[in-house]
C-alpha cells in the first residue's frame, strides 16, 4: 500500500500538512526535544577552555632604507614561519610546559611528547594583512586552556618569545651576511694584490719596452743616432789626423829640413786643447736644452774626460822624453826644434791612435744601443697587448674589490642598526587579554545547533512515519486511489469516548508543545547569561 501511495503523489497542501502535524505532533516533538537536550547538556558536561589572545604589530625600521638597506632576508611571511617552527619546537614547548606546569592536573598521565602535541594544537597564529597591499602589518598569537589565568600567562611567554627570536634572528642573519662579505673582501684583496704583483712585474721584466715609454724611447733613439753621426764623424777626423801624422813623421824620418816647414796645422797638445775647447762648447749647448741626465750630455762629459786624460798623459810623455833625450848622447839637444817637433809629432800620432780606438768603442757601444732601443720599439705592440691582459685583469679585480668594499661597510651599518633594534621589529599592540568567558563549549551556539538537529530530526520521524502508514485520512486521497469517481460517502460516527479521546489527545499534544517551547527557552536564555 505504501508504494501505491507513493506512486499516486498525493500533493502536500496546507489542509494535508494540518493534518500531518494533528496526527504527529507527539513524533515531531519529543526527537526534537531529545536531540535538543541531549546536545545541551553536553555544552555544560564538555570541559571548558579560555582562549587568551594578543595582537604583535609588525614596525617597519626607524631608518629609511634609501640611507641605510637591510642586509637580511625581506620576506616576512618567511622568517615568520621559521621563528614559528623555532619556537615551536620540541625543546622550546617543553621549558614553558616545565615552567608553568601544563598539563599536571589530566585526568591520565601524559608523556613529553604527547604534552607537546596537545599545546601544539592549543597554539594558533594567524597573520594580518593589509586590504590594499596584502602585505603583513601584524599577527595574532592565541592559547587556549582550561584555565584563564594559564591561557594569559602561555600567550604572554609565546609573545616575549616571538619578540626575542625575531631580534635574534635578525642579528644573527645581519652578522652572517657581514661575515660573508667580509670573508668575500679578504679574497678579493687577495686576488687584487697577486694582479697588482703580475702587473709591476711585468712593467719590471719589460723597462724599457712599455707603452708609456714609446716617446722617450723614440727621443732616446734619435739622440744615440745623432750621437753615431758624430762619432763616425770625429772617427774620420782622428783617422785624417794620424795619416797625416804619420806622413809627416815619415817624411821628417827621410827629410828632416824638408819636414820642417809642413808643420802648419796644430799637433800634440795644441790639438787635444782644440778639441778639448770644442767638447766643452758642445757641453755648453746641450746644457742650456736638456738636464745632466740626458744621454747625449753625459756621452760628451765623457768624451772631455777622457780627451783631458790623453792631454795629461800626452804632456807626461813629452816630459819624460825630454828627460831621456838630455841625458843621451847629444846628438839632439832637448831644446832642438828639430827634436821638439818630432817629439810632438809622434805624440799627435799617439794621440790620434788612442782618439780612434775611444771613437771605435764608442761607436760599438752607441750601435749597441741603437739596436737595444730599436728591439724595444719592435717589441712593443705585444708588449703592450700583455699588459692589457693583465691591466684588465687587474681593472676587474680593483672593480670587484671596490663593489665588496662598499657593500661591506653598507653591511656593517645595517648591523649596527639591528644591534641598536634600529630595524623591523616586533611590537605588542594589545597585551594578552585574560579571558573572562569561555571560548568552548559555546553553550548558547550549541544550543541552537541543537534546535536545529532537533528540528531535523522531528522532521525526519514524521517523515519516516507518514511514509511507511498505508492508512487513508481523508476524502482527497480515496478520490486520488479511486478510477472512477465517488457518488457517495458514509459519514465518520463518533462516540463520545473517542471525542473525549481527542479532547485530551489535543490537550496532552499542546502541554507537550508549551512544555518544549519554554524548556528551550529557558534553556537558551540560561546559556545566554552563563557564557
Amino acid at each position: 500500500m505504501a508504494e501505491e501511495f507513493a506512486e499516486q503523489g498525493t500533493p502536500l497542501d496546507l489542509e494535508r500538512i494540518q493534518a500531518i502535524v494533528r496526527r504527529r505532533h507527539v513524533q515531531f516533538l519529543v526527537p526534537l526535544f531529545a536531540c535538543w537536550l541531549l546536545i545541551w547538556c553536553s555544552s555544560w558536561v564538555l570541559p571548558v577552555r579560555y582562549k587568551s589572545s594578543t595582537t604583535i604589530l609588525v614596525q617597519q625600521p626607524t631608518m629609511p632604507k634609501n640611507y641605510v638597506v637591510p642586509n637580511i632576508n625581506d620576506d616576512l611571511q618567511e622568517r615568520l614561519a621559521s621563528i614559528e617552527q623555532q619556537i615551536l619546537s620540541r625543546t622550546r614547548l617543553m621549558m614553558i610546559i616545565d615552567k608553568l606546569h601544563l598539563y599536571a592536573g589530566s585526568k591520565r598521565s601524559l608523556t613529553p611528547d604527547d604534552k607537546v602535541a596537545r599545546m601544539g594544537r592549543d597554539i594558533d597564529v594567524n597573520l594580518v594583512r593589509d586590504p590594499d597591499s596584502g602585505e603583513i602589518t601584524a599577527f595574532k598569537v592565541s592559547f587556549s586552556a582550561s584555565n584563564p589565568y594559564t591561557a594569559q600567562q602561555v600567550t604572554s611567554e609565546l609573545t616575549n618569545l616571538f619578540i626575542d627570536e625575531n631580534s635574534k634572528v635578525r642579528e644573527q642573519e645581519s652578522e652572517n651576511t657581514t661575515q660573508f662579505i667580509e670573508n668575500q673582501l679578504a679574497m678579493a684583496r687577495t686576488n687584487l694584490a697577486d694582479q697588482d704583483a703580475k702587473v709591476k712585474a711585468f712593467q719590471a721584466a719589460h723597462e724599457g719596452s712599455l707603452p708609456t715609454q714609446q716617446a722617450s724611447n723614440l727621443q732616446i733613439l734619435s739622440g744615440l743616432q745623432s750621437q753615431l753621426q758624430s762619432e763616425q764623424d770625429a772617427l774620420n777626423t782622428a783617422s785624417q789626423q794620424r795619416v797625416y801624422a804619420q806622413s809627416l813623421i815619415d817624411q821628417y824620418s827621410s827629410n828632416p829640413g824638408a819636414a820642417r816647414g809642413t808643420t802648419g796645422a796644430p799637433t800634440g797638445l795644441a790639438a787635444l786643447d782644440e778639441q778639448l775647447d770644442t767638447l766643452r762648447a758642445k757641453l755648453a749647448d746641450l746644457s742650456t736644452r736638456y738636464t745632466d741626465r740626458y744621454p747625449e750630455v753625459q756621452e760628451v762629459k765623457s768624451e772631455i774626460a777622457k780627451t783631458q786624460k790623453q792631454r795629461d798623459q800626452m804632456a807626461a810623455d813629452l816630459k819624460s822624453r825630454a828627460a831621456v833625450n838630455s841625458a843621451g848622447d847629444g846628438q839632439a839637444l832637448p831644446d832642438s826644434p828639430q827634436t821638439a817637433s818630432l817629439l810632438q809629432l809622434r805624440s799627435q800620432l799617439k794621440a790620434s791612435e788612442l782618439e780612434i780606438s775611444n771613437r771605435e768603442q764608442a761607436i760599438a757601444n752607441l750601435k749597441s744601443r741603437i739596436n737595444d732601443y730599436q728591439g724595444r720599439l719592435n717589441d712593443q705592440p705585444a708588449v703592450e697587448q700583455q699588459l692589457a691582459d693583465l691591466t684588465r685583469d687587474y681593472s676587474q679585480s680593483k672593480d670587484n674589490y671596490d663593489d665588496l668594499l662598499k657593500k661591506e661597510s653598507d653591511s656593517q651599518m645595517a648591523t649596527s642598526m639591528e644591534h641598536l633594534q634600529e630595524g623591523e621589529r616586533f611590537a605588542v599592540l594589545d597585551p594578552p587579554s585574560l579571558p573572562t568567558k569561555p571560548d568552548f563549549p559555546n553553550r548558547l551556539k550549541m544550543c541552537g545547533a541543537g534546535l536545529g538537529a532537533g528540528l531535523v530530526l522531528g522532521a525526519l520521524v514524521v517523515f519516516g512515519l507518514e511514509y511507511f502508514d498505508d492508512r487513508m485520512y481523508g476524502e482527497k486521497e480515496i478520490q486520488n486511489l479511486l478510477p472512477v469517481a465517488v457518488i457517495a460517502e458514509v459519514p465518520q460516527v463518533v462516540s463520545p469516548a473517542e471525542v473525549l479521546k481527542s479532547k485530551k489527545s489535543l490537550v496532552l499534544g499542546w502541554t507537550l508543545a508549551g512544555f518544549v517551547f519554554c524548556t528551550i527557552l529557558a534553556g537558551s536564555a540560561f546559556s545566554f547569561l552563563r557564557n
